[in-house]
């Protein structure tokens, strides 16, 4: 079973055909929403909104865990996340969308683990490569298939949020190897690993990071918006054809 994390610009799932909802309780509270369970061009699918179906939960109060426990309750086997990311890299321009393949995690004070005092003996889970590459490289066909224009690959720098960042944590960012910024990568993939998903994230450019581009005075809140609505369209139709593809 696939499902569908969305992220800004995706707290709906347009051409989900939808069959029922269901809201899910998990050992970790309540996830972001009710699990909307539907068929997307013939494929069954789940699709939960990592902010929210209002868009209301920023990024550092998103209840990961919970949303992870319930996808994983409900016999999902690979996960595609979708979030917005700003372009560090100079070839992650605006509109342009990216499959990473690493993680730099800048995020703190977030729940990042299942494992509880006492509840379980303590293990270290291997996160070498912190994505699925086989579901990573359904993505890459996906997004060749419809013409997309993309990288193939990688850093992803997750930060606290909600604000925004400053030049010279972009610029420090850059230094660490950082191709793009997003609030919500982290703990996310860590938690799919855990829980033995097979997970990969698609990232949608919709503004240069601080101190880049168009971005070097401020960035614009009006064209990140205006840039999340043309892409998101383009997202779907990537999705559609993940979801027809043989994830086994």
């Amino acid at each position: 079973m696939l499902a569908i994390i969305g992220g800004s610009g995706l707290t709906q799932l347009p051409g989900l055909s939808i069959r029922r909802r269901e809201v899910v309780r998990t050992p970790y509270g309540q996830p972001s929403g009710a699990l909307t369970f539907g068929e997307l061009d013939g494929r069954s699918v789940i699709f939960l909104a990592r902010h929210g179906y209002g868009h209301t939960i920023p990024p550092h109060l998103v209840n990961y865990r919970a949303n992870i426990w319930a996808l994983h309750s409900q016999k999902v086997t690979h996960v595609v996340a979708v979030g917005t990311v700003g372009g560090i890299h100079p070839e992650l321009r605006p509109g342009r969308l990216v499959v990473p393949d690493q993680i730099i995690d800048y995020s703190h004070g977030r729940e990042t683990t299942f494992a509880e005092y006492g509840h379980q003996p303590v293990t270290h889970v291997d996160f070498t490569w912190p994505y699925c590459e086989a579901t990573r490289q359904c993505c890459l066909r996906a997004l060749n298939a419809v013409g997309e224009d993309f990288m193939s690959g990688g850093v992803y720098g997750c930060v606290q949020g909600p604000r925004l960042e400053t030049k010279a944590e972009i610029d420090r960012m850059a230094k660490d190897g950082a191709d793009m910024v997003g609030m919500t990568g982290m703990p996310e993939a860590y938690l799919a690993r855990e829980l033995g998903l097979c997970y990969a994230a698609i990232g949608a450019s919709v503004n240069w990071a601080a101190g880049r581009g168009d971005s070097e005075s401020a960035i614009s809140g009006p064209g990140v918006d205006a840039a999340m609505q043309q892409i998101m369209g383009r997202v779907r139709t990537v999705l559609a054809a993940i979801a027809c593809m043989d994830l086994a």
